[in-house]
């Protein structure tokens, strides 16, 4: 996939529905790539796709069951609240096989959304990747980025996105779509430093909460790389 057309290159996002997947799925879209929504149900990710069409004023977005949206995808985007993630991930498994997914989850644990969790796998994406086994290429990325901000589809993201994975080319086709998206990726090594990135959500949800912010990360001293 790396350095195609993007009209070439179908992106699922499960979990389309929600703010982040959607702000995510309107970008990529604007940038050119075929975007599907997915939702456990498939009249609902149909008339998201539909009411964001009507926003853009164009046939931008499909939606489907998060089944039929994973088998018609190049690469999936799973974008659900933590404790949808592993039915989640069973429901579409067999649809996943030798494609790259990109886990946006957080285990954020309801009601202290603010404190960082710590889930029995290490993070989300690990967990993923154990359910998933080496036939599924697993990227963890876009935890740290305010839906917000992702709205406003005329600005560009003031923000970094770590990208870890244990596959390198696939970290490298996941910052591209960081980049369609309208903000800098980094890549941040294997897939084991998810910890880290996921933990750091909880985190900038607490300092948004205290000083009434939409805030990010930033990676200091790379502008000359």
């Amino acid at each position: 996939m790396t350095n195609q057309d993007s009209t070439l290159i179908t992106i699922a996002v499960l979990g389309g529905t929600g703010r982040e997947g959607s702000g995510l799925a309107v970008r990529w879209a604007l940038h050119g790539y075929r975007v599907i929504i997915g939702s456990r149900d498939a009249e609902k990710a149909a008339s998201r796709a539909a009411e964001l069409n009507a926003e853009l004023g164009g046939d931008y977005l499909t939606g489907a069951s998060n089944e039929q949206a994973a088998a018609q995808a190049n690469l999936i985007v799973l974008s659900v609240p933590y404790s949808a993630h592993r039915s989640t991930l069973e429901s579409v498994a067999a649809q996943l096989r030798d494609k790259i997914l990109v886990d946006v989850t957080v285990p954020l644990v309801p009601p202290k959304i603010r404190t960082v969790t710590v889930p029995e796998g290490k993070s989300a994406a690990l967990e993923a990747a154990a359910l998933l086994g080496a036939q599924t290429r697993v990227v963890s990325a876009f935890q740290n980025v305010s839906s917000t901000l992702l709205d406003d589809q005329e600005s560009a993201v003031d923000c970094d996105v770590l990208v870890t994975g244990d596959d390198a080319d696939a970290r490298l086709e996941v910052i591209q779509l960081v980049e369609a998206a309208g903000m800098r990726g980094i890549d941040a090594g294997p897939l084991a430093n998810s910890v880290a990135a996921e933990s750091l959500t909880p985190v900038l949800l607490y300092i948004n909460k205290k000083y009434g912010a939409h805030t990010g990360i930033r990676i200091t001293g790379l502008d000359a790389h």
